[in-house]
C-alpha cells in the first residue's frame, strides 16, 4: 500500500542532545486480536486500571501520550482515570483511529479495512473528524499527535493530518510487514525522526523496533528477507527463529514491554545507539494493564511483569544511558527545523 508519511527530510537533535525516550499508550478498547473485527465489541474496562501504568511513570516524572481512539472518547467522563490524569497535566492525549469501532459506519468490516489508510479519502477524514470531536468533548483540547490504528497509513494520511491540524505522528512501525493483511510494509523503515507533509512541518517519530544481531551488523543488508524465510511455518516448526535469536545471529525486537524482556530491551537500545539513533520510543497498549485483554497479559502475574518491565526499562535509559524523557512536542521543539542544514 503506497503512502506519503515517507522522509522528506530527517529531524535531528543537536549533536549534544542526550537520548530521548517517549513513552506511548494506544489507549483503546478491548477485542479479541485474533478474531474477526466486531463493531460491538467497544468495552473500555481496561481504562479503569490505567493508573498501575501511570504511577510508575510518575516515579521518573515520564509524561506519557495516550493515543486515545473513539470508544475510549466516547466513554470518558470528568472523573475518569485519563481524564483526571491528562486535566492535571501528566499525561499529553492524542488521537489514534480504529475504523471499524469509529463512525461513520459506511465500509465493509474487513482486516484490510481495518487499515484506515484503506479508506477513500472522505470516510477516512470522517472518521478522523469523529476521533477528534470525541477528544474534545472528554478532554477539552484538541489532540495534535496521531497514530493511525493499526499502523494503518495510506496516501491521504498525511494530507489529512495537515488540515486536521496534527503536529507529530507515530503511524510508522518498522520494521514491520503487515502487506499479508493488506496494510503498510515498513520493513525498509528506520527508527529516525523526520520531517513529512507538503509543508514538512509534520514530525514523523517512528516507533522504536529493528533487527540486531550478527546478520545486521556484518552484512548490512537482507535482515527482513532472512527473517521472513525462517519464519514460514517450516522453519518456524523447526524452531530456526529461535535458534537465530539464542545465537544472536538474527533478532527483531521492538521496545515495548509486550512480549519483549528486559534483555531485549538493553540489546535494543544498545544497537541503535551504536547506529546513531538518538529517540526512542516506550509503547504499549492500554488493555495489557487487565489481565486477560490481551495476548500479553493473562494473569495477574503477568501484569506485574509488564509493570516492572517498565521501571527497569526507565531505569536503565534514564540513568545507565544517561536518557532523558520529553512528550511529543517538546521533542519537536528541539529537533532541527526543515530548513536547517
Amino acid at each position: 500500500m503506497a503512502h506519503e508519511l515517507r522522509p522528506r527530510k530527517l529531524a535531528p537533535l543537536p549533536d549534544e542532545h542526550p537520548p530521548v525516550v517517549l513513552a506511548l499508550v494506544d489507549a483503546e478498547e478491548e477485542f479479541d486480536w485474533g478474531a474477526p473485527f466486531d463493531r460491538g465489541a467497544t468495552s473500555v474496562a481496561a481504562m479503569a486500571d490505567i493508573g498501575r501504568l501511570q504511577e510508575r511513570l510518575d516515579d521518573f516524572g515520564v509524561v506519557p501520550t495516550y493515543v486515545v481512539d473513539h470508544p475510549v472518547a466516547a466513554q470518558t467522563t470528568p472523573d475518569s482515570p485519563l481524564a483526571v490524569i491528562a486535566r492535571e497535566g501528566r499525561a499529553t492525549i492524542g488521537a489514534h483511529l480504529h475504523p471499524w469501532v469509529t463512525p461513520p459506519f459506511d465500509e465493509e468490516l474487513s482486516r484490510a479495512n481495518s487499515f484506515p489508510g484503506n479508506l477513500p479519502r472522505e470516510l477516512e477524514r470522517a472518521k478522523l473528524v469523529t476521533t477528534i470531536s470525541a477528544i474534545e468533548a472528554a478532554f477539552g483540547a484538541r489532540p495534535r499527535c496521531y497514530q493511525a490504528g493499526r499502523y494503518g497509513v495510506g496516501p491521504n494520511t498525511a494530507a489529512l493530518l495537515e488540515e486536521e491540524g496534527f503536529e507529530v505522528d507515530f503511524s510508522i512501525c518498522p520494521p514491520f510487514d503487515y502487506r499479508a493483511e493488506g496494510g503498510p510494509d515498513f520493513s525498509r523503515f528506520g527508527c529516525d525522526t523526520y520531517w513529512f507533509g507538503q509543508q514538512r512541518r509534520l514530525l514523523g517519530i517512528p516507533l522504536t523496533g529493528t533487527y540486531v544481531g550478527l546478520w545486521p551488523q556484518l552484512v548490512g543488508r537482507g535482515a527482513h528477507g532472512l527473517y521472513a524465510a525462517v519464519t514460514r511455518p517450516l522453519p518456524t516448526a523447526l524452531h530456526l527463529p529461535g535458534l537465530l535469536a539464542r545465537t544472536r545471529v538474527l533478532d527483531r525486537l521492538r521496545l515495548s514491554p509486550e512480549g519483549f524482556d528486559r534483555r531485549h530491551h538493553r540489546r535494543l537500545v544498545d544497537a541503535l545507539l551504536a547506529r546513531g539513533l538518538r529517540v526512542f520510543v516506550f509503547s504499549l497498549h492500554s488493555p495489557s494493564l487487565r489481565p486477560g485483554c490481551t495476548p500479553y497479559v493473562r494473569t495477574e502475574a503477568d501484569r506485574q511483569e509488564l509493570l516492572d518491565r517498565t521501571v527497569d526499562f526507565l531505569k536503565f535509559f534514564l540513568t545507565e544511558r544517561g536518557g532523558v524523557a520529553l512528550t511529543p512536542l517538546e521533542l519537536k521543539a528541539r529537533c532541527r527545523s526543515p530548513g536547517a542544514r
